[in-house]
């Protein structure tokens, strides 16, 4: 009969999934305790199924980590029972109970839900924890009395759970089954008789608990009931439910609850003991304290195996009466358990050229948690070229969002992280390893935009220049770069092409350069050509870059001086200091120059040899001679120096010149100065061998001597013009008719004693300069400043000629410095040197 029965519950069942497959949802009902084997569905023909893609293997169970109960045959597409499934322990009491499967069809990368329903059957009969009850009731007990009977257990649901209860016949007592709010069966024995000790101590009965299912099963407990003296009250409850919530993660020993019960009675009547009535598997997690009615944490409590628990609390005194009284405890949830990341579908490798797009693997989350603690959210970071789609309850797809580039990323490491929403958030991570394959799609490309290397002078045939590196960032074949020479160019030849194959060479695999010649700074100083990089693709990609070389110059030139220039008898003329030069004070500047270049063409300049030593000093850089100190009487009053020229080259090259320098004050001491240096030049040119005196040193005195006149004569002349023209504006002001004038300022030049200080002053630091090509008369800024009063000195000294015209003695030697530095291709210590200006006044004169 239960065969039959079985059988129509199996057709009923595969109608019924045939309807849901056809409404979109896979569910199966199959009841419990089924053999080995035993066919649930034809899963192949519910969801369509090819036979031949199943028989591949690319259908497949997922595993959620829990035991496999089913097993899917590849041959036919039937979903059977791979082991044997109690419903009782799978769900417990729970009034549905459903398994759910996920069915991964790689083809089309899709997932299926499968809902299989366990029903129930009777395989559990009622049962009572104890063989044995013992009762204890007072003679004096009135009729009426109610004995609280143990309950009986069933694990089955529905009619096939616990039905009822039936006690053996006796005298004395009956059985009131009673049902709760929760549908549960509650018996208690009632007195219908009063007892009698002296008659009958003890009374034996039997209590049997019967389900409703077809059979019915049943489960007896042997009740035997002690008769006592008098207590005739029972312990009261303060309450008779008792209701508390616990979080699953209390620690043990946590109290929950406390019970408490009174009794009226004294004495051992009235001594109460607490204890609990109901023991199930999940008893232990908690515990009673007897004596003070407290409930504590005995175990570990977690929300995802129960949420709820009930406790039956028996409180009986000294004499055996007693009463039951429920603790209801709610376990809450915390967000204890961390989501669970896995891979069901992955491809390690995908091209550089896939398109947007693209499913890489297929993610599946999920989190033991519920409410708010299981709401898991499956997330990448941002800066990949990737998303997550959620295609399916917890299931993710992984696609492209962007092209790739392995030339800029070969490998992404993709780090899946899934954070549920409790509070404290709680996360898991998993790693994906991604490859890139490559195309060639880059040429080679150079470290430098153009290459400038150096090379010195007279290098041995072969000598390694310099090395050009070009990177291909493709793989393998399209990456090997190879070196070649394209079109050189050879400067100095107005712009034509000549080749450099005598010249330079290139190392084809390692880009290295050499030299296969010995080049000549003053033949060649610049070498141009290109060099081409080109990989191995197939076709091939190339990339071209100048090179320019430079020939670097030795040290093998000594500095020229060109200021003073020696003249063909060696001298270099003389340079002018008044005796009241302040230290300081520039007396003249050598400038020299260096055909070599770089450090080589470094000079510094330095005093060799001097008449007096320490009164002057010559700039190591700038080539200046200046006063060291002031002019002393004793002194003399030609001063001759020796200035070293030398160049920073290795080893260094050097030359020199001799400065002659006149100390005078005032033109006829400079004149006799001369005139007896052109006697001593004279008589030593007529002692050698009578050669005719100097010409040129007699030009440079008469020019002088005409120059100083010609300017006296001329102050003179306006000076008395100016005279005049004051005395004539006089008499107009006095004759006038109308208005009063404000005076005329007072001219600088006070009387003819003014003038003649003026000239006295100007003749005395007057300087010229002999044994040069052109003569050319200085006029110092320091000498101007003495033609004024003390009472009327300005800020700024009067100009002489002409505004234009006032030079100092600094600028009037730098003029004649450039002057003679003058060529038709200047040196580079002359690039910088301006035009000398004409000396020209304000009248136009020069």
């Amino acid at each position: 009969m239960l065969r039959e029965w079985k059988v129509r519950a199996l057709l009923c069942f595969v109608l019924v999934a045939v309807w849901e497959a056809a409404s979109g949802q896979i569910r199966y009902s199959i009841p419990e305790e089924m053999q080995r084997g035993s066919f649930v569905g034809n899963l192949a023909k519910d969801l369509g199924l090819d036979l031949k893609g199943l028989r591949d293997g690319g259908v497949s169970i997922v595993s959620t980590g829990m035991s496999q109960h089913f097993t899917l045959d590849s041959q036919s597409g039937h979903l059977c029972i791979s082991e044997r499934i109690d419903r009782e322990k799978l769900c417990g009491r729970s009034p549905g109970c459903s398994m759910n499967l996920k069915i991964l069809v790689e083809a089309e990368v899709k997932v299926y839900a499968v809902q299989i329903e366990i029903a129930d059957i009777n395989d559990n009969a009622p049962s009572f924890q104890e063989k044995e009850i013992i009762l204890k009731a007072s003679e004096i007990t009135a009729t009426g009395a109610r004995f609280l009977l143990p309950d009986a257990e069933d694990s089955d649901i529905g009619v096939n759970s616990l039905q009822g209860y039936h006690i053996s016949e006796n005298k004395h007592f009956s059985l009131d089954v009673q049902t709760g709010t929760d549908g549960a069966k509650y018996a208690e024995l009632v007195l219908e008789k009063a007892l009698d000790r002296e008659e009958e101590a003890a009374q034996d009965l039997t209590l049997t608990a019967t389900d409703g299912g077809d059979p019915v099963r049943s489960g007896t407990v042997q009740i035997r009931v002690i008769v006592l003296d008098a207590n005739d009250n029972a312990p009261v409850f303060s309450q008779p439910v008792y209701k508390a919530t616990v979080f699953e993660n209390v620690p043990k020993g946590y109290k929950v609850a406390k019970v408490n019960a009174t009794d009226l009675d004294e004495g051992i009547n009235a001594e109460l003991s607490y204890s609990l009535r109901k023991s199930t598997d999940k008893s232990h997690i908690f515990q009673l304290d007897s004596r003070t009615g407290e409930v504590l944490v005995a175990g570990n409590l977690d929300f995802e195996e129960s949420e709820f628990y009930e406790l039956e609390v028996q409180a009986q005194d000294g004499r055996g009466l007693s009463t039951r009284a429920k603790v209801l405890i709610a376990v809450m949830d915390v967000n204890d358990n961390s989501p669970k990341i896995s891979i069901t579908s992955l491809f390690n490798s995908l091209p550089e050229d896939s398109s947007p797009g693209t499913t890489i693997a297929l993610v599946n989350v999920q989190d033991r948690d519920s409410g708010e603690n299981g709401e898991v959210d499956c997330s990448i970071v941002d800066n990949l070229p990737f998303r997550l789609h959620k295609s399916f309850e917890d299931y993710y797809s992984l696609v492209t969002e962007a092209a790739l580039d392995r030339e800029q990323i070969s490998e992404y490491n993709v780090t899946v992280t899934a954070t549920d929403r409790g509070n404290p958030p709680l996360s898991a991570t998993r790693s994906l390893q991604l490859k890139v394959l490559d195309k060639n799609d880059n040429p080679p490309t150079f470290t430098q935009k153009s290459y400038t290397f150096s090379i010195t002078e007279n290098n041995p045939r072969g000598a390694p220049i310099s090395s050009l590196k070009a990177s291909d960032p493709d793989w393998g074949e399209n990456a090997r770069v190879t070196y070649s020479l394209l079109l050189p160019l050879l400067p100095g030849g107005e712009g034509s092409e000549s080749p450099v194959s005598s010249s330079i060479s290139i190392h084809s695999e390692s880009g290295a350069v050499y030299a296969l010649r010995s080049f000549d700074y003053e033949q060649l100083r610049e070498l141009r050509f290109q060099v081409q990089a080109q990989d191995g693709g197939s076709p091939p990609l190339s990339t071209n870059v100048s090179v320019t070389l430079w020939i670097l110059d030795q040290n093998d030139n000594s500095p020229e001086i060109l200021y003073p220039a020696s003249r063909s008898d060696g001298s270099t003329g003389v340079e002018l200091a008044p005796r009241s030069s302040e230290p300081g004070y520039l007396v003249t500047k050598v400038v020299a120059v260096d055909a070599d270049s770089g450090q080589n063409a470094w000079l510094s300049y330095q005093l060799l040899k001097a008449t007096e030593p320490g009164l002057f000093r010559v700039g190591l850089q700038s080539g200046e001679i200046r006063t060291a100190r002031s002019v002393l009487d004793k002194d003399a009053l030609k001063q001759s120096l020796v200035v070293l020229v030398k160049d920073n080259g290795q080893p260094p090259l050097s030359a020199s010149v001799s400065v002659t320098v006149v100390l005078a004050d005032s033109l006829p001491q400079i004149l006799s100065e001369l005139s007896s240096l052109s006697a001593s030049a004279a008589a030593a040119a007529g002692g050698g061998g009578g050669a005719e005196p100097q010409p040129g040193l007699t030009l440079y005195l008469v020019i002088a001597v005409a120059s100083v006149s010609g300017l006296f004569f001329s102050f003179l002349l306006g000076l008395l013009a100016l005279r005049l023209r004051r005395w004539r504006n006089s008499q107009l002001l006095e004759s006038g008719a109308s208005g009063n004038f404000s005076g005329v300022p007072v001219s600088q030049f006070v009387g003819i004693d003014g003038v003649r200080a003026f000239l006295h002053s100007y003749s005395q630091e007057a300087s010229l300069t002999a044994g040069s090509r052109k003569s050319q008369i200085l006029f110092p800024v320091v000498s101007c400043t003495n033609t004024l009063t003390a009472q009327q000195a300005p800020e700024k000294p009067a100009p002489l000629l002409g505004e234009d015209s006032y030079l100092n003695k600094d600028q009037v030697l730098n003029q004649v410095t450039v002057w003679r530095c003058g060529r038709k291709a200047p040196p580079p210590c002359c690039t910088q040197c301006p035009t000398p200006p004409s000396m020209t006044g304000r009248d136009g004169s020069q």
